[in-house]
């Protein structure tokens, strides 16, 4: 990357951190919201008492489903801030300058990726303070899946920001995509069992894999296990960044 554009990658990244910081709905809905999810529902299905923690009262891990909230958010973020952009002739202006559209989103994920660690560390830490039997995950590791499955989940987001015309659009649009698939993802019910055609279909999601890889990491069973979902994870990931590029519109 010439110079000049990694000068005006790095100062469009700051300006993105700035703005990102002063949005409540984006701020909120990153930091806190996964963890008041977390929080809640853990306590609702008794994660506090050591009794039940060993065995697992919830019928999902919590845990996970505040991780993938962790990502839902951010990629709503992402649609509403480059749709606002859009909307406002922003980006028509960008547009002139030297910044191509994977610098502008590369921006967009260096901040997103940011918060998402801080709002895991958030989780982690009410996790070990409130629910210290269920939180015996390797951090680093866990950590390092989260990263990567968000990315991955991103990437979709992409195509949604590169396609939303504006930002009344935005928020109904994405949650209309990203929820069905967090209930596809096998969170709550096992991928193996759903009919060969809804199957197929949920693979194609990155929360699919996202799932499969944070729950093998929490159980233990490594990421050696789950070679075939971080495999799926970086072709999500390019697939669908190559076509955000193609599709990308600035006005």
């Amino acid at each position: 990357m010439p110079s000049r554009v990694l000068r005006g990658f790095w100062k469009l990244t700051w300006l993105e951190t700035k703005i990102f910081a002063r949005e409540p709905m984006g701020f909120v809905g990153t930091l806190l919201v996964p963890l008041l999810i977390f929080v809640i529902i853990g306590r609702a299905f008794g994660l506090n008492k050591p009794m039940t923690a060993p065995t697992g009262a919830a019928p999902f891990n919590v845990a996970i489903l505040a991780v993938i909230f962790i990502a839902i958010s951010a990629v709503q973020s992402l649609v509403a801030i480059i749709s606002i952009y859009r909307e406002g002739g922003i980006l028509k202006r960008l547009r002139s300058t030297p910044l191509s559209p994977v610098t502008i989103m590369g921006a967009q994920v260096v901040v997103k990726l940011m918060f998402t660690v801080i709002s895991l560390a958030l989780l982690m830490l009410a996790g070990r303070r409130l629910f210290p039997d269920v939180m015996r995950v390797n951090v680093f590791s866990f950590t390092a899946a989260v990263v990567l499955s968000t990315f991955s989940i991103l990437s979709l987001g992409f195509v949604l920001a590169s396609l939303v015309p504006t930002a009344r659009f935005a928020q109904p649009i994405s949650a209309a995509v990203l929820y069905p698939m967090l209930a596809l993802s096998g969170l709550f019910y096992p991928v193996n069992r759903f009919p060969p055609a809804l199957r197929w279909f949920a693979y194609l999601f990155p929360t699919t894999h996202a799932v499969a890889l944070l729950q093998g990491v929490w159980n233990g069973s490594g990421w050696g296990a789950h070679w075939l979902n971080v495999a799926a994870l970086l072709v999500l990931f390019g697939g669908y960044t190559a076509l955000s590029t193609r599709v990308f519109r600035w006005e």
